[in-house]
């Protein structure tokens, strides 16, 4: 513990990684310097065993470095307890499964606590947030915005909150796409506590998203630090009925910040509602009327995406347009048993898996590559050839 550079040895075993991880995170303080001490020593323990005096000079500040070096147990053991629990996950800074756009974006979090499935966050997102107490028409938007895009592909995400949040969600659940949740509290904790059976239905369906520990009440603080996450994960945020002061216009500039796309739905002048959104036209925010303008919009940030998942997956990236879809021109032989599983007839996620014997996330991201390379099409969560 004398601040001596970072041990290079090999790297602990994965529980006291993970505790060492864990330690780190619910130390709280700072997060820029604790990432980049991760960048240096590669590793969690590593960081830990490097000492107060290797931690001072990252500049973490002192009230930091003691909890670091005496985390409480108390929440050490409820972090770990429901790691332990099926379906549950930590996605660590300097992870290779740490999702590319959050990495690329101002302030990302040290971890992520994911109930359900991890590959969502390499998908292509929209957030759609709005109005906790909407109007009929907005929540009727929320929930057309949601079925055509989700039908398009695209996975949607929002923030578990009342109103056009819940909506959006519900909507994606009812037609059989995917849709995460980033909340503001712990993975283990419901706000407002009348979605807990909602939160329960994305985690088993889809995924929720936290950068809070497992046992974090709500506070008011974490909610705007919530909105930066989601408005990072997606390829752009649609802003759906919004008063002129409302959480939503903050996840909007947050995403303008992260270099995503801000869209926003018009409304009548007489409405007090959407003055905030017909303010975030004024300040350069994409009006939008149909779910086409947001496909649009986010077409180029999901060519990105894709180069990032190919890379993850090992698989080989073109600038070239999309080749035919020939089974002789596929990349693996675990895609080319998801081609021979696939048909002309839609076929769900579960068939996929009886078929493959492969695991939803590995096929949720291959689909997604072959989707965006246009030899499978998706539709409600259902796949065909193209």
């Amino acid at each position: 513990m004398n601040g001596a550079p970072c041990p290079h040895d090999p790297p602990p075993a994965d529980a006291a990684d993970t505790a060492a991880l864990l330690a780190l995170v619910l130390a709280g303080g700072k997060a820029a310097p604790v990432r980049q001490l991760l960048d240096t020593c590669g590793s969690a323990g590593e960081v830990v065993a490097a000492g107060t005096g290797a931690w001072r000079a990252a500049g973490c500040s002192a009230e930091q470095c003691q909890a670091i070096a005496t985390p409480d147990n108390a929440q050490l053991a409820r972090a770990e307890q429901w790691l332990a629990a099926g379906g549950n996950h930590l996605l660590a800074w300097g992870s290779a499964d740490y999702p590319p756009l959050l990495r690329d974006s101002p302030n990302p979090p040290l971890a992520l606590f994911v109930a359900g499935n991890p590959a969502l966050l390499w998908q292509p997102a929209i957030a759609i947030v709005g109005s906790r107490v909407p109007t009929p028409g907005g929540r009727d938007n929320a929930r057309d915005f949601a079925t055509t895009l989700a039908a398009s592909g695209l996975t949607i995400a929002s923030g578990l909150a009342a109103g056009i949040d819940a909506a959006a969600h519900r909507a994606a659940l009812a037609c059989g796409a995917p849709s995460y949740a980033v909340i503001g509290t712990g993975p283990d904790l419901a706000y407002p506590r009348h979605h807990r059976e909602l939160q329960a239905q994305l985690a088993a369906a889809g995924a929720v998203v936290s950068e809070y520990p497992p046992g974090t009440p709500p506070r008011s603080g974490q909610f705007p630090a919530r909105n930066r996450v989601l408005a990072a994960l997606a390829l752009g945020t649609v802003v759906i009925e919004a008063a002129e002061r409302s959480g939503a216009l903050i996840t909007a500039r947050l995403a303008s910040e992260a270099g995503r796309e801000a869209f926003a739905v018009p409304g009548s002048i007489h409405n007090p509602l959407t003055r905030g959104c017909h303010r975030l036209i004024r300040d350069g925010a994409t009006l939008v009327t149909h779910a086409s303008d947001i496909l649009e919009g986010v077409a180029n940030m999901a060519g990105e995406l894709a180069v990032a998942l190919q890379n993850r997956l090992h698989t080989p990236t073109s600038n070239a347009p999309a080749a035919p879809p020939l089974a002789s021109a596929l990349p693996g032989p675990d895609y080319q048993r998801l081609w021979n599983a696939l048909g002309f007839d839609p076929t769900g996620m579960d068939s996929l898996i009886e078929r493959t014997g492969l695991t939803a996330a590995s096929l949720s991201s291959m689909l997604l590559v072959m989707e965006l390379e246009g030899r499978v099409s998706s539709n409600y969560g259902r796949y065909t050839r193209t």
